[in-house]
């Protein structure tokens, strides 16, 4: 019944303005790690900017929740938005430890797997911007959804292939050399990984989402 008289009244349609603004942060952010991951003497500054990136991520999810506070009718559950707009700010979080990480170590050069797995993971941004202006309507783009999550979980498990190799290379290019400079490298793989992971937790946000609205 509930559902029933919430489809007869106006739904507060801002939510939507403020996941595209955050996705489009959290492209930004994804472009600016990309960059990063190409070394040379401008790594600090992409790392700087993934780190800006996530300020203004972090801005619009406040804004987000928010809304949800003070919003009489939303698109979708509360609980649900909180969800995603919380699964989408930890995407771009990780990608700002990621570059923590890189500034701590002083790292200034990428091995071609990460900067591999810096190439998925803005896919799996550009995915996620594609997703949420499709969950204004649910309904009749449920197959379009579908399709864009089972690719996220395609991606993150090709991320989590290309850490396993990543490693292995890792392991045996300084195995007669210096431990540190794998402890480093496996710190940042790590956390490349935990970036798609947080993408695949959006994925299963989206996938929640769809199958209580249909």
């Amino acid at each position: 019944m509930l559902r029933w008289f919430r489809a007869f009244l106006p739904k507060e349609e801002r939510f939507f303005d403020l996941f595209a603004r955050h996705s489009q942060t959290v492209v930004q952010g994804a472009e600016a790690l990309q960059d990063m991951l190409r070394g040379g003497d401008e790594t600090p500054v992409y790392c700087q900017r993934v780190s800006q990136f996530e300020n203004d991520a972090d801005a619009i999810t406040r804004e987000v929740l928010t809304a949800v506070r003070r919003t009489f009718i939303t698109p979708f559950d509360r609980v649900d938005i909180k969800n995603l707009i919380t699964s989408m700010d930890d995407a771009i979080d990780q990608m700002q430890q990621t570059a923590k990480a890189v500034i701590l170590f002083e790292v200034r050069s990428f091995e071609p797997p990460m900067r591999e797995i810096g190439t998925l993971l803005v896919e799996c941004a550009n995915l996620v911007g594609r997703a949420l202006p499709l969950m204004k309507s649910i309904g009749p783009n449920v197959a379009m959804l579908t399709a864009i999550t089972e690719e996220l979980g395609k991606l993150e498990g090709r991320v989590d292939d290309l850490h396993d190799i990543g490693l292995k290379e890792l392991f045996l290019k300084h195995r007669n050399a210096s431990a540190m400079d794998f402890i480093v490298g496996a710190e940042i793989y790590d956390h490349l990984e935990k970036v798609a992971d947080r993408f695949d937790d959006v994925a299963n946000e989206i996938n929640s989402i769809v199958i209580e609205q249909v």
